[in-house]
């Protein structure tokens, strides 16, 4: 089945050589991959980089590429790439939003590989790259105070009305607000959970060492958000 005449005109097929498709897909592996390594120089959290994630956005920056040789006029690209956003965008669990900017990232650069904007690609993955890393370096040394941690305790519930981990949370804390109260062993203990915000120079370790020395705390668990 034959397309409309007026389609064919409005999307005249654009042939590529076979060794133009080829650089430009390898040239879209090479920028993905240094996305994908910029992504995990500048990670933040406790855990280190999704192996998975750094892939997939190697993998991404590769078939973005390829999607804009496959389509070759260019209200038809934006079209399609309308759509592939929209799947990363809607279908694609993203914790981090820095995260999704990497998405957006790696999908700009490889429509500049597809396209063959070499200086294009190169111009801003050196930019944006420079830039994530001045943004890393700031917030790991000027906002550190920045981090947010929830803690858990579980107490007694003849701890009695004053609550002694008030004074450390004066002393180690910038902002410490109770977000949760539960009960617990069929109502024998209660469970507390904080957002803390620890003061420049204070170490998790430290503050929880300190915390485990209280009277009446029975179990404690801090972690990152």
């Amino acid at each position: 089945m034959e397309l409309p005449e007026f389609f064919q005109a409005a999307f005249p097929p654009v042939p590529i050589a076979l060794e133009y498709v080829l650089m430009r897909l390898a040239l879209a592996v090479v920028l993905g991959a240094v996305v994908g390594v910029v992504y995990r120089l500048t990670h933040r959290g406790e855990s280190p980089a999704s192996p998975s994630f750094v892939a997939t956005l190697v993998l991404l920056c590769v078939i973005i590429a390829m999607v804009t040789q496959v389509v070759g006029d260019s209200v038809g690209r934006a079209f399609t790439l309308v759509g592939a956003l929209s799947i990363v965008r809607f279908r694609t669990v993203v914790e981090d939003t820095r995260d999704t900017a990497f998405v957006i990232f790696a999908v700009v650069v490889g429509m500049a590989a597809g396209l063959g904007n070499v200086e294009v690609g190169l111009a801003g993955l050196g930019i944006v790259s420079a830039a994530a890393m001045l943004l890393h370096g700031i917030q790991r040394f000027t906002f550190q105070t920045e981090v947010e941690w929830s803690l858990q305790l579980r107490v007694g519930t003849g701890a009695g009305s004053e609550s002694p981990w008030e004074a450390l949370f004066a002393k180690h804390c910038v902002h410490a607000q109770l977000e949760c109260t539960a009960t617990a062993r069929q109502g024998a203990a209660v469970d507390l959970t904080y957002k803390v915000r620890l003061k420049s120079g204070v170490t998790p370790l430290q503050f929880v060492n300190e915390m485990n020395r209280l009277e009446g705390i029975q179990n404690l668990e801090m972690k990152r958000g």
